[in-house]
């Protein structure tokens, strides 16, 4: 049995019952971050940071949505954003978030791909962080349903045909997603629950999984060094700061932290007042109507790279391409087969492969917002192709690649 003594004070109290001290000390004091890294490790608190705008932002939103196909567009364009006393600053706030936290993701996502930051024991890191890309992206389309105008239900009915498999016609599928044939009130039922409840539940656990892998291997640094973190740590503690390669989460790191988060709350909020219309598609500011198809269907900014995989080739090849680019970022850690965890500019051809994928995926973001006709379909082509071919390229440039 635990033993327990007279508590000195309300702390110590909850101490013996909650360890909060040995809490502390995993989660912050004691809890080592290298000292040589730059601002773009500073994106995870930035996500975080926007997550939680996104989480209450929404729950100020939530209590004057009506989920109705005839309330739905209504209850945003009209009640929420004219009649509730700064309506528009929360839906402003929701929207500009919900697309900003996506240039964030990428960051983060191409910072780890650049730094090597997935390799030696770091595959957990990864992997859940790539879980929490898709759970984002799965949390933003159901979000993009709830207007209930015209890109939505559009943007609702082709995702959703997707599910059909092309030539396998899995329409039974498909009409079970909806719960109907057409998207319509079971639609917006489905969604809305996946967007306030299933979905942020599901966020909130991959977090917690994404900070506890990143607790074991340690955060990795921009010179790709191999840090004895408990010896550094020891050197520390031992008042040796300045020698030591190490510093505490909390409160030094996260000091460096809160600079990089304060330059992007200046940003966001600038979005939000001045420039928030970026993140609202003007053709959904026309109700839904199942009888009239828009001109042009597209996602938004964020989705484009991989709708434009899609587009180029005949429904089958496309579905599989389309299916590829969804699934072939988890494989990165087992199909980069260097043994060096460094920059990719000390990399041989890994640093062209780097700059190829990155350029690449922003040129099909690009031909995703235009019509895929003449020279734009002939570059969206090549795009696709040229993406699927660096990834099937990639173990064999990796495996030459001489140890450092």
């Amino acid at each position: 049995m635990a033993h327990f003594t007279k508590a000195t004070s309300v702390k110590d109290w909850f101490n013996q019952r909650l360890a909060i001290e040995k809490v502390e000390k995993v989660m912050g004091s004691e809890y080592w971050i290298p000292k040589n890294i730059n601002f773009l490790w500073a994106m995870g608190m930035i996500l975080a940071i926007t997550f939680a705008l996104l989480l209450v932002s929404g729950i100020f939103l939530l209590m004057y949505y009506q989920p109705n196909v005839n309330l739905a567009f209504d209850s945003v364009n009209y009640t929420i954003m004219k009649e509730v006393d700064f309506g528009w600053l929360w839906r402003h706030i929701h929207g500009v978030a919900a697309s900003v936290v996506f240039l964030i993701i990428y960051i983060h996502m191409f910072t780890g791909i650049y730094y090597g930051s997935y390799k030696k024991g770091r595959e957990m890191i990864w992997i859940s962080g790539m879980l929490l890309f898709v759970t984002f992206s799965a949390e933003a389309f159901s979000g993009y349903m709830l207007p209930w105008g015209q890109m939505s239900y559009w943007a609702g009915m082709v995702i959703t045909n997707l599910f059909s498999g092309g030539s396998l016609h899995a329409d039974g599928l498909v009409e079970w997603i909806r719960g109907d044939y057409v998207p319509a009130q079971a639609f917006l039922n489905r969604f809305f629950m996946l967007h306030v409840l299933l979905i942020p539940l599901a966020i909130l656990g991959l977090i917690g999984l994404h900070f506890a892998s990143l607790r074991i291997p340690h955060v990795n640094n921009q010179d790709g060094e191999e840090i004895d973190f408990e010896a550094e740590s020891k050197k520390y503690l031992a008042g040796d700061k300045a020698g030591s390669k190490v510093i505490r989460f909390a409160n030094d790191f996260m000091s460096k932290d809160m600079m990089v988060v304060g330059v992007y709350l200046v940003f966001f909020f600038y979005l939000v007042f001045f420039n928030y219309d970026f993140a609202m598609d003007p053709v959904n500011f026309d109700p839904a109507d199942g009888l009239k198809t828009p001109a042009h269907i597209y996602p938004e900014w964020y989705f484009l790279w991989s709708y434009e995989i899609l587009r180029p080739f005949s429904v089958n090849i496309g579905l599989i391409a389309f299916a590829f680019a969804q699934v072939i970022f988890f494989a990165l850690p087992f199909l980069d087969k260097s043994p060096n965890t460094i920059p990719a500019s000390r990399r041989g051809l890994f640093k062209y492969w780097f700059w190829a994928m990155l350029i690449d995926m922003i040129v099909l973001t690009a031909m995703g917002k235009v019509p895929p006709s003449g020279v734009f379909s002939t570059i969206g082509f090549w795009a696709a192709l040229t993406f699927i071919a660096l990834w099937i390229a990639l173990p064999f440039i990796t495996k030459r690649e001489k140890a450092v």
